[in-house]
């Protein structure tokens, strides 16, 4: 919990001061409605997605069992996108924000000012550096950081709600003017509802909380399939984080409304972006206030690190599994590196501006939320009450309203999510390519038919193998196939030799385990399998065999006519297209020793 929480509860820092500047006295109401959001409408999404992707996948993983083939990939990669919008600009400006703390500190030499951009890498590659060493001591730094700040902010909201109970003529104060202000409770509510959604930065830690689950702890009698002790005790990290965070907002956001005026929220000001750092010093005195700020520059600065762990967790489980990454991507201390390495890019690119990256991240926030709402909606809609569809329906419907407000207001977020967007998918289709001609399988079974196919073959002397595209599969289409490769390739009448037949399942898949039957036909032995990509699987079965008998095989080709650059792209996109050259080519990748690779014929 506190791992999600040093991004979640971080947000107290600012949250306050960007209620108070969108909302004014209406700041408590419109954080009201914000608290509703979270408990009835985000925390309900958020419990179903543990649930049903109770791995760290989060929505995306529902999402992605709905669609198939390349549109499912391609859709898969843009929530990505929105993925490493958020995470990295998480990192990033929270980075930021911590550095803005730092450089505001009376106590700071001065020497320092002017120079946010270095303070904030310095920051990052600190945050790099605890993942380096491990998990465990970044959940440690974790802890430790959410309960002093949790602490801290106890003592300033209850200190600050004492002196208005001492001074109740404040919140008269602040009741006349909501009065005098608006001309009901209703037009109250109803402006609220137009500013809220600059408000939505409260809602941040729900996608790092369900990203984080396989640090769950769960129960003994777990199954990989059925977690039900992760997905229970992750229920309750995100129902205890809600909870403890809705209490925060709605006291922390009366409390600066009614006791700081107005104009000190200004971009400026000395409340701006530090509501709750203020009311620390004016009335803890400078001590307590500056603990509290470097309670505040502490878990700002690690509020990347619930980000880190998401990003370390989300990218090995899609991109490399589709190709779209090396296999290094899989590891955990290359990937914080690279993401380290990226948040430098966007602090020297954004200057270290906490102001130019918040439009990005709350961006990336809603749109991960709305693909949530639209996740869950659709898996109730399949098995679930109809009045549980039309809740999560409506719940769906706000988050839109505040993702399309939110992009409406800030559009420069989506330019941001754009460039990853389009980075990501540069980047995967090049990885794609490049590892096209790598072997793909994970694991070649042979059953039992087809196992004794080859022994019989191997112990005949040479195992000869056919490439066959099915089509018709009748009695004609093997008669002539079998004429036509023994008279090009001179094999003779009664050696014999086996039909091998690969039929494509989705091309969009990368890696797969291929399950072999063996059938006979029309008097004619056939190996059959499914495979995303052909010449991958017919080379995969050919070093199978090779291990199996200790013997070469041979594979008997005809060239394809047509356009090279055709069949080159048929083979990326639908898996087949020029197989024998390709074949080759991924036995050559496969097996570097020229005197072990099966033998490949073409004619």
């Amino acid at each position: 919990m506190c791992l999600t929480g040093v991004d979640y509860f971080s947000t107290l820092g600012y949250q306050p001061g960007i209620a108070a500047l969108a909302a004014g006295v209406l700041s408590p109401i419109a954080t009201i409605l914000l608290v509703l959001l979270t408990l009835f409408g985000a925390l309900p999404i958020y419990r179903r997605v543990a649930a049903e992707s109770p791995h760290g996948e989060g929505s995306i993983a529902m999402l992605e069992r709905l669609l198939s083939w390349w549109q499912g990939k391609l859709f898969v990669l843009v929530l990505l996108g929105f993925v490493a919008t958020d995470f990295i600009i998480t990192i990033t400006l929270s980075a930021a924000d911590a550095t803005a703390h730092v450089l505001e500190n009376p106590l700071v030499p001065g020497f320092l000012d002017g120079h946010q951009v270095g303070v904030t890498l310095l920051l990052i590659a600190l945050l790099g550096g605890v993942f380096l060493k491990g998990f465990s001591e970044a959940i440690g730094i974790a802890v430790g950081l959410v309960a002093v700040y949790l602490a801290l902010n106890l003592v300033v909201v209850t200190v600050a709600l004492e002196h208005l109970v001492a001074n109740p003529e404040l919140v008269v104060d602040w009741k006349q003017l909501l009065t005098t202000s608006y001309s009901s409770p209703l037009a109250m509510v109803a402006v609220a509802l137009l500013v809220f959604p600059k408000l939505a930065l409260g809602l941040s830690g729900f996608e790092t909380g369900v990203a984080v689950m396989p640090l769950v702890r769960g129960d003994p009698h777990d199954t990989p399939e059925r977690p039900r002790g992760r997905i229970r005790n992750t229920r309750k990290l995100l129902t205890t984080a809600a909870l403890i965070m809705s209490g925060f907002l709605i006291t922390s956001s009366f409390a600066t409304t009614v006791l700081i005026p107005h104009q000190q929220f200004e971009e400026g000001g000395p409340a701006s972006g530090r509501a709750l750092a203020y009311l620390a010093h004016e009335y803890l005195g400078g001590g307590f206030g500056t603990v509290y700020d470097l309670s505040t520059i502490g878990i700002l600065w690690f509020a990347g690190a619930s980000a880190m762990a998401g990003l370390l967790n989300i990218v090995p489980r899609y991109l490399p599994r589709y190709g779209m990454a090396p296999e290094w991507a899989r590891a955990v201390r290359p990937l914080a590196l690279a993401f380290t390495a990226i948040a430098f890019a966007i602090t020297v690119l954004f200057r270290a501006d906490v102001e130019a990256q918040a439009g990005a991240y709350a961006t990336g926030v809603l749109v991960l939320m709305l693909s949530a709402a639209v996740a869950v909606t659709l898996s109730v809609r399949r098995r679930g009450p109809r009045s549980a569809v039309l809740a999560f329906g409506l719940i769906t419907l706000v988050f839109a309203y505040t993702t399309i407000a939110n992009i409406i207001e800030r559009p420069d977020g989506v330019k941001i999510a754009s460039f990853f967007i389009a980075a990501i998918l540069v980047t995967s289709l090049i990885s794609r390519v490049t590892r096209a001609t790598e072997l793909r399988v994970t694991e070649v079974h042979l059953d039992e038919t087809a196992r004794r196919f080859v022994e019989e073959a191997a112990a005949n002397g040479e195992v000869r193998i056919i490439a066959n595209e099915p089509h018709a599969r009748d009695l004609l289409e093997y008669i002539e196939k079998a004429y036509e490769e023994r008279l090009r390739h001179g094999i003779p009448p009664d050696d014999p030799v086996l039909f091998l037949e690969v039929t494509v399942a989705d091309p969009s898949e990368f890696e797969a385990r291929l399950q072999v039957t063996g059938e006979e036909r029309h008097g004619y032995r056939i190996l059959r399998m499914e495979s995303s990509a052909v010449p991958n699987a017919i080379a995969a079965v050919l070093l199978h065999i090779r291990d199996l008998t200790g013997a070469r095989p041979h594979v008997f080709f005809d060239w394809t006519e047509g356009n090279p650059v055709a069949h080159l792209l048929r083979f990326l996109i639908f898996g087949s297209g020029e197989v024998a050259p390709v074949t080759r080519e991924v036995l050559r990748e496969a097996e570097p020793d020229p005197q072990q690779r099966p033998f490949v014929h073409v004619a």
